[in-house]
């Protein structure tokens, strides 16, 4: 496993639509190994692969769980809302307050191309939905007006 590098800011790779993933093979199984070393280096609860600048619909998610690999995710219901606080490893010292779904239903892949339903709720659902967006190029703080954007000041 290996630490990759996280893509932060303007980076065009965290705008671009991810592409599905239609091999499952090694490389995939490495690359979804790397992306959860990769996260908990970085002491995030989620990551897509485009973060890294990988264009695949990958994304590794552990809310204190266990680890939850999403291949392909695709959201079929959402229910309830949620509005609260999100940060995100692609913009360090940056975050805001984001109206989220409380409940979502998703269908996705395993690292084998195994199709899977899986519901989430309250922080869960949260980190879905944040890292289904990022496959798509959206990150939270277009869900923000500018003075809704906080920044937290590095410190020397």
């Amino acid at each position: 496993m290996s630490i990759r590098i996280i893509r932060i800011g303007e980076d065009p790779a965290l705008r671009q639509r991810a592409k599905e993933v239609t091999k499952f093979n090694a490389a995939i199984h490495k690359l979804l190994d790397d992306m959860a070393e990769t996260m908990r280096h970085a002491d995030g609860v989620g990551l897509a692969a485009n973060q890294i600048g990988i264009l695949k619909r990958l994304v590794v998610i552990d809310v204190g769980q266990g680890l939850i690999e999403l291949v392909n995710p695709e959201i079929l219901e959402r229910r309830g809302q949620q509005y609260g606080p999100e940060g995100c490893l692609s913009l360090p010292g940056i975050s805001g307050k984001v109206e989220r779904a409380q409940y979502v239903k998703i269908r996705a892949q395993n690292r084998d191309g195994e199709p899977f339903e899986l519901e989430g709720e309250d922080l869960l659902a949260r980190c879905i939905q944040h890292e289904i967006d990022h496959l798509n190029g959206i990150l939270f703080t277009d869900y923000l007006r500018e003075d809704e954007i906080e920044r937290v000041e590095e410190r020397a």
